[in-house]
């Protein structure tokens, strides 16, 4: 890749290497999408002919019965390298343009987290082991893939005593482990890196504070660095998240409700939207008045992002990449929509001698609560 930008493709069974130059040559294109929570995927393709040797290694590669492609896209934008993927082949196909007499071959896959949904260990007994611990030994095993546990214990500690019940996995690890995020307020992602091979789990609060990226800049001449980037502002699904649960003595049921600004998660916008509705969470008569305020807060502050911003960045004019779960400013739009946002998805667009990002951003109001940002 030119201007300062370099590619890095690794491929291989369980532990990917270096690409050779053949193969690389072959590249046509990188799509790599990028979540803040949830599975983050990616799209190679690649020109060949029907002699190509690529054709045979992916074939074969597509048809074993667990995943073992592994794939990783890293990115180097001056001098600073940025691991964009660390996963696994999971589809691929052939097509051919007549007219062009081109054929392509695209390699689709996920993240690592979709080797964790390939077994189903329900019914695995987890006797005496808090939430935290059970994810961590879910985790364990996925060591191997160079996945690194970062686990942040939750202020609702439960250590289940085994003559009282033992809890067991229920279903595969990945569907276990979200399900006990939900259970506390929590989420789950695999942020790739920091170097090629390696994956950090997360589990714990989503975070919406931080460091800020270099701001995003409209109608500032040479200081525009976004090709372009559209606003919305939908109030129509904030909710007012409403837990009820039962004293466990009387039984009297008592409503727990918060609203959707935490230290992990500060008004980014002057003026917050308003709850047009109420969401009563059922099945929750037995919970403890903490987890109710943790799963109530969490709905609270995802249904709370009323305003959103898309566009797209060339990244040789911003200086630098556009990262997933943190935060970037933007100057030039106005009162309403300039200041701090969440970066919730990057898909990164590849090519040789091009590299953009199209992006989705969102906050809780409107109005910039602060009174400069970072260039």
């Amino acid at each position: 890749m030119n201007g300062g930008i370099n590619l890095t493709l690794m491929i291989g069974p369980l532990v990917p290497i270096r690409v050779s130059k053949t193969v690389l040559d072959a590249l046509e294109s990188v799509k790599v999408t990028s979540k803040a929570v949830g599975t983050s995927g990616f799209e190679l393709t690649f020109k060949i002919d029907v002699n190509s040797p690529l054709q045979t290694l992916f074939l074969l590669g597509g048809g074993v019965a667990i995943p073992l492609v592994r794939v990783v896209v890293a990115v180097t934008v001056n001098n600073s390298t940025e691991v964009l993927i660390d996963g696994v082949m999971t589809d691929h196909h052939i097509g051919t343009d007549v007219a062009n007499a081109k054929t392509t071959l695209t390699i689709i896959g996920e993240d690592l987290s979709r080797v964790m949904d390939y077994l189903d260990l329900s019914g695995l007994p987890l006797p005496a082991m808090p939430a935290e611990a059970q994810v961590l030994l879910a985790l364990a095993k996925y060591l191997v893939l160079g996945v690194v546990p970062m686990v942040i214990p939750s202020v609702i500690i439960d250590i289940p005593i085994p003559i009282d019940r033992i809890p067991r996995q229920k279903g595969t690890d990945l569907k276990h482990i979200r399900r006990l995020a939900d259970m506390v307020g929590y989420v789950f992602y695999l942020d790739p890196g920091p170097t090629p091979g390696m994956s950090v789990a997360y589990w714990g609060p989503q975070i919406k504070v931080g460091p800020v990226q270099p701001a995003l800049g409209l109608d500032a001449d040479a200081s525009t660095n976004v090709e372009q980037l559209q606003f919305s502002f939908d109030n129509n699904h904030n909710t007012l998240p409403i837990v009820i649960i039962q004293e466990q003595t009387t039984k009297i049921p008592i409503p727990i409700v918060v609203g959707d600004i935490t230290p992990l998660n500060p008004p980014l916008g002057a003026i917050p939207s308003i709850p047009k509705k109420i969401e009563i969470t059922t099945g929750a008569a037995k919970w403890s008045a903490m987890r109710a305020a943790l799963i109530a807060m969490a709905k609270a502050s995802k249904a709370a992002d009323c305003v959103k911003a898309t566009g797209s960045l060339d990244v040789q004019r911003y200086g630098s990449i556009l990262k997933p779960r943190k935060l970037v400013g933007i100057r030039g739009a106005g009162t309403a929509f300039d200041g701090l946002y969440y970066v919730n998805s990057v898909t990164h667009q590849i090519k040789r001698g091009e590299y953009k990002q199209n992006f989705e951003l969102t906050r809780n109001g409107l109005v910039s609560t602060v009174s400069s940002l970072p260039a």
